[in-house]
């Protein structure tokens, strides 16, 4: 697809119409709010991950843990041997997290509907309110890839020596803290508003078509390159609470290949409900 690194990673929307009810393949729709999406008509013989039960601990504040990830995976009737596609609302916002953390744990066979719901719908392919039922599976996990994840305080290092870049992938008005929460989720917001110092601030929505599918990798390269993002430097997405620093992760990591980008899923839901972290507006 479009000679990205990875185009194994990627599906699209007549793949997936012709793998329906394909025995070796688990679909699945990752939703914020499965009553506006998933409940109001899915891919036939999708399964639902509901972002903020199933794969975040909402007391914690936390992703999901390897053995309830493995309780998951085998509710949904998902064995190691499956592939799962994902696909979601927000141009995959969400089926992006949840893709990094199954790549967090080691998931193998995992790979993401290019365009997600969004184009799927705009496609009039069809839909179903039907909630299916799979037999469960037993699902066995790796322990969590390091690599892929950065905490608060690797973040204050890497500001500290200024030896990593970072991106910041929200909308310019949450970038300059001009608002405090993006349009989408007007009362989810931090204490404080702007960035962290010396991040690049290159949305998440400028990778993507107006249909919602990823752009090219050249049209991606010259997105990213001519601001210091290169595969040569190690890389840290962050956005307010992980999901549109996903994409972004995804997309540097898998459509690129960059070889270190690690995702900062604390964002400013973290950074800016702190005292003294620095911030620049």
């Amino acid at each position: 697809m479009a000679h990205f690194a990875h185009p194994e990673v990627l599906v699209d929307t007549s793949w997936v119409k012709g793998n329906i009810g394909n025995e070796n393949v688990r679909i699945i729709e990752v939703d914020y709010d499965p009553t506006a999406n998933y409940n109001l008509g899915h891919i036939p013989g999708a399964g639902l991950v509901d972002w903020r039960k199933d794969i975040n601990d909402p007391v914690a504040r936390d992703i999901v843990s390897k053995e309830g990830l493995e309780r998951l995976l085998g509710r949904l009737g998902i064995s190691n041997e499956k592939l799962i596609v994902l696909y979601g609302d927000f141009n995959n916002w969400f089926a992006a997290f949840a893709f990094w953390v199954f790549k967090y744990y080691g998931v193998e066979k995992v790979v993401l509907l290019n365009g997600g719901r969004k184009k799927w719908i705009e496609q009039d392919l069809p839909v179903t309110k039907d909630g299916p039922a799979f037999a469960p599976a037993t699902f066995k996990a790796k322990a969590a890839d390091e690599s892929l994840r950065v905490y608060l305080d690797y973040v204050r290092a890497a500001i500290a020596h200024g030896d990593k870049v970072l991106v910041d992938v929200r909308g310019p008005k949450e970038f300059t803290g001009e608002i405090l929460a993006p349009p989408e989720y007007p009362t989810e917001h931090a204490q404080r508003g702007g960035h962290i110092p010396g991040a690049k601030n290159i949305p998440w929505a400028q990778a993507v078509n107006e249909d919602g599918t990823f752009k090219t990798a050249d049209e991606l390269r010259t997105l990213y390159e001519p601001k210091g993002v290169t595969p040569d430097r190690e890389i840290i997405t962050y956005c307010r609470i992980g999901e549109r620093s996903s994409h972004t992760w995804f997309v540097l990591k898998y459509l690129l290949g960059y070889p270190d980008v690690k995702n900062y899923d604390g964002s400013w839901t973290e950074w800016g409900n702190l005292v003294r972290t620095p911030i620049e507006k």
